[in-house]
């Protein structure tokens, strides 16, 4: 296998925009930093900030059932705490997610409401993520195995669609079904791949347009009898990844 890390991203709230890093260091045993560090509740959300526990997706405001979401685009200053959003039908706006969430939930209830009712509010974990499963990992996608989907779609498919950590060049087509229980290094970590990733409707929606275009989830299961794309894995000893790293199976 002759692979490399293709680029790095995270998502800070969950399902509003993604930012590309150039480089990372991640612990042992954590997320990516800063990745799903928030999510917005909707108003059915059973979420309770009084007793923070992680809860389904469904109690968020995500791109599943709001594809206009896909639109956003964000980056996090790490040094000012501050959240940078944009939409082509709002004004940018800069926030604070833990002091100025009420603003951030105004921003985007017009972007949203139609789908998921408001009132809108943020949630946030003290020590963990609001990722789908309550576990820590990272998700790693295959930029071949996209391009072999693409073919079959007939489309160009963004990355942005599957939210991914990690996306790696230089693998063969769904490679990394392989790993499940094997362990990678990738730049000075070391990874314990787990499972597939199995995909749900948010990757229908395009983050250009901000519509649902694609069934993929479908289109997975009537070509290749699954509904997967990328592993989850989980950091066994943390460390330094940076784009154009090496990715090798230990």
């Amino acid at each position: 296998m002759t692979a490399s890390v293709a680029f790095l991203c995270r998502h800070p709230v969950k399902s509003l925009g993604e930012e590309r890093l150039e480089t990372v260091t991640i612990e042992a045993g954590q997320h990516m930093p800063w990745d799903r560090v928030w999510a917005v509740c909707h108003g059915a959300s059973t979420f309770d900030a009084d007793k923070p526990e992680w809860v389904k997706a469904r109690n968020f405001v995500t791109q599943t059932f709001v594809p206009n979401l896909a639109r956003i685009d964000m980056s996090y200053d790490e040094g000012s705490g501050h959240l940078h959003l944009a939409h082509p039908d709002a004004e940018p706006i800069t926030v604070d997610p833990d002091t100025e969430g009420e603003r951030l939930c105004d921003w985007l209830l017009p972007l949203a409401q139609d789908m998921r009712p408001g009132p809108y509010r943020m949630a946030r974990l003290p020590d963990g993520r609001l990722t789908d499963s309550p576990d820590t990992h990272l998700a790693i996608n295959s930029t071949r195995s996209l391009a072999v989907l693409e073919d079959a779609s007939g489309m160009t498919l963004s990355t942005r669609r599957f939210r991914g950590n990690i996306w790696i060049d230089g693998l063969a087509p769904w490679e990394e079904f392989d790993w499940p229980g094997r362990e990678l290094m990738i730049g000075e970590v070391r990874l314990k791949v787990t499972e597939r990733i199995l995909r749900c409707n948010a990757t229908a929606a395009n983050p250009a347009t901000g519509q649902r275009d694609i069934d993929l989830p479908r289109l997975l299961d009537e070509r290749w009898d699954h509904m997967d794309f990328g592993v989850y894995a989980q950091v066994v000893e943390g460390g330094k990844i940076t784009a154009g790293d090496p990715v090798r199976l230990v």
